[in-house]
């Protein structure tokens, strides 16, 4: 048997890590360097700054080729000259002349256009980059009273110019950083801001080879992982950087990829910001996906299927991006040139599309640690999923398909399965919780169990049973003061039974305990049988549906009468009498209050019953999204009719017998519309 008790497994020992290959190595010789090969640019060609408490230690190997360093010359001038003008600047500019001190802003200021001779010729080039060599060595003076010069030089254009120059701004940004703290945010949210997607103009400059975006932004992480290693506090400083700069939700789809992708680069070479970034991508998810259905919600229901398909039709819009594009957004229609509704529909239509692309990402993120559910890997990404679910998916109420990753995920192994059930139970039952999120997590754990393809007989049986335990519980605790059924009051218990029953309906054939007889050879076989069910299932419901608290009057309305059929077909349970008793109660004279904050079907506005129902809010409601369904299609239940039950309100109909129920309802309507 499965337990469904959330248990704490020890992770498994890891193998001693081998030491790895220093990545920041001190000169061997001062004023000289090491030849290297000509290479794309990498954080391994970048040395760290001298500790400004230890001297270099001077060695010689005879396999290292030394040579002189070229001295740098700016206009005539001598690096060192600069360096001597740089520093008296600065004290000069800290004593209340700024004049030496606006001259060297001005040096990282955007070129003119009468500067491109000298750019082009490389007079401009040599002369910033022996600046940046001087301001380098005198890192230590830049405090607070030169960050307007610390600003004029991280607005520079760096990335499009030559390696050495890369090589000598990063210098610059490392002892920058380690002598002054406070620029530490300052340094990494300009690296950062160019997660948004660089320019191809920036890899364009006079005087410079070309260079291409994927070089551009190679850039980028080769500084920001040099910066990481080097003051490893940095990553806690980098955290809240990356959640502030992450796209609005109604940013292009293009932009919030863009974004998603760098951060997904960053945490390869950062694992310890990996939860952090993760969680920040989901949160991010959340809202889009919350105002998508938002949206959804407010077009008629042909105009929401018609965008779906359209989208299906079409699952890449994405147009050619190639190198002579010098814009990260998508053209834009004039208003003039459509009205409002197919403005709000190409609106809507771009959401579902950013949603698709962005969970799709997402599933393909996740997917290599599960290849092997029972590794140590699957273990510890699943406990960030469900750290992820707990913390922000769960208390958000409209989400629609973010939760799909746990969905996935979960039923990679038997498991998996147990540990996502078994931490939506604990939710569910734990007291001091909020009611809204027990009652959340109750319709996460009925939706799992019976939406879930690979979620086995005797798991489903299991959790029929401990939702039917405490239910137990919570009437006897209850019923001898209970005035009536009171959704304020008893919101847990209604929301329990709610779960019982919809998994009834959707795993009503797990419930029976043994059987002979065989649906696959004969469709109709259970038709006026009477059928053996799992000890104790029949009678928890019946003690639960006919008590003081009468929950199929405060329970969805078309799940009730969904559960009301088909129990009654399968000789189950026959509740039309209650029903029919049901109709004639009113539910405002029982209520505690009006506002009750528990989830309730506010659909019917005229009505003021559905006011103290609850919604029929199961969060695995089929998939909608057309490029990414593919990760869930074989983890689905989809809804199926039970057999005969059609025929036999055929033959009602046709003996003119009085209809029953009051609501029809199919449960997976969503599903047939998008097939």
């Amino acid at each position: 048997m499965v337990s469904l008790v959330p248990i704490a497994r020890p992770a498994a020992p890891r193998a001693a890590p081998k030491p790895s290959k220093p990545l920041l190595r001190r000169a061997t010789l001062s004023g000289t360097i090491r030849k290297t090969e000509e290479a794309e640019l990498d954080s391994d060609f970048l040395s760290a700054p001298p500790s400004p408490s230890k001297r270099a230690r001077v060695s010689f190997n005879p396999n290292v080729e030394e040579k002189i360093m070229e001295e740098y010359q700016a206009k005539g001038r001598s690096l060192e000259s600069i360096r001597l003008e740089v520093k008296s600047s600065i004290e000069a500019h800290l004593k209340g002349d700024s004049e030496g001190y606006d001259a060297i802003k001005e040096v990282f200021s955007p070129r003119r256009a009468d500067d491109e001779d000298d750019e082009s010729k490389g007079d401009g080039k040599v002369e910033m980059q022996t600046y940046l060599l001087a301001l380098t060595s005198y890192a230590s003076l830049l405090n607070k009273g030169c960050s307007g010069l610390v600003k004029a030089v991280l607005a520079c254009d760096w990335m499009g110019r030559d390696e050495s120059f890369v090589k000598a701004y990063v210098h610059f940004l490392g002892s920058l950083t380690s002598a002054q703290g406070a620029y530490v945010g300052m340094v990494l949210g300009m690296l950062v801001g160019n997660f948004y997607g660089v320019r191809l103009s920036s890899g364009r400059l006079p005087g410079c080879p070309d260079i291409n975006r994927d070089q551009l932004s190679s850039r980028i992480h080769v500084a920001l992982k040099y910066l990481l290693r080097l003051i490893p506090s940095a990553s806690s400083t980098l955290s809240p950087i990356l959640a502030a700069k992450f796209p609005y939700a109604e940013e292009p789809k293009k932009l919030q990829i863009t974004y998603i992708e760098n951060l997904i680069r960053l945490s390869e070479y950062a694992p310890e910001l990996k939860s952090d970034i993760l969680a920040v991508i989901t949160d991010r998810l959340v809202k889009i996906d919350v105002q998508m259905q938002i949206d959804l919600d407010d077009l008629d229901d042909e105009v929401a299927a018609a965008i779906v398909q359209a989208i299906s039709l079409n699952p890449s819009r994405e147009k050619d991006e190639g190198d002579d594009s010098d814009t990260d957004a998508d053209s834009v229609t004039s208003d003039d040139d459509v009205d409002s509704d197919s403005k709000r529909i190409k609106e809507v239509q771009g959401n579902v599309e950013k949603m698709d692309a962005i969970i799709d990402r997402l599933f393909t993120i996740y997917s290599p640690y599960f290849e092997d559910p029972f590794s140590v890997e699957a273990a510890s990404m699943f406990e960030t999923l469900l750290g992820h679910f707990t913390n922000i998916i769960l208390p958000t109420y409209r989400s629609r398909h973010t939760q799909f990753l746990l969905f996935h995920f979960a039923q990679t192994a038997e498991h998996l399965v147990d540990r996502f059930a078994g931490t939506c139970v604990q939710l569910a039952f734990q007291s001091g919780r909020p009611a809204v999120l027990k009652q959340s997590a109750a319709a996460y754990l009925a939706s799992f169990v019976a939406r879930g393809a690979h979620v086995p007989s005797h798991v489903v049986c299991q959790v029929f049973s401990l939702i039917g335990n405490n239910l137990d519980h919570i009437r006897a605790e209850n019923e001898v003061t209970c005035r009536g059924p009171d959704l304020k009051r008893y919101s847990t218990f209604y929301a329990m039974t709610q779960a019982l029953l919809y998994i009834f309906c959707f795993r009503w054939r797990d419930l029976i305990s043994s059987s002979d007889i065989s649906e696959e050879d004969d469709p109709a076989a259970f038709v006026g049988q009477d059928l053996t069910w799992t000890p104790g299932i029949k009678e928890t419901l019946s003690r639960t549906i006919y008590s003081k608290l009468n929950p199929l009057k405060i329970c969805s309305p078309p799940i009730v009468a969904e559960f009301a059929k088909i129990a009654r077909h399968l000789r189950f349970m026959y509740v039309y009498p209650l029903l029919e008793s049901n109709k004639r109660i009113r539910l405002s004279q029982f209520s505690s209050s009006q506002g009750n904050g528990a989830l309730r079907d506010t659909g019917n506005g005229g009505n003021s019953e559905s006011w103290h129902q609850l919604d029929a809010y199961f969060p695995f409601d089929p998939y909608q999204l057309p490029l990414s369904r593919h990760w869930v299609e074989k983890d689905y239940v989809q809804w199926k009719g039970v057999p005969g039950l059609n025929q036999e309100e055929s033959d009602e109909d046709e003996s003119g017998e009085e209809e029953e129920e009051e609501d029809e309802v199919d449960l997976d309507d969503e599903t047939d519309n998008d097939e």
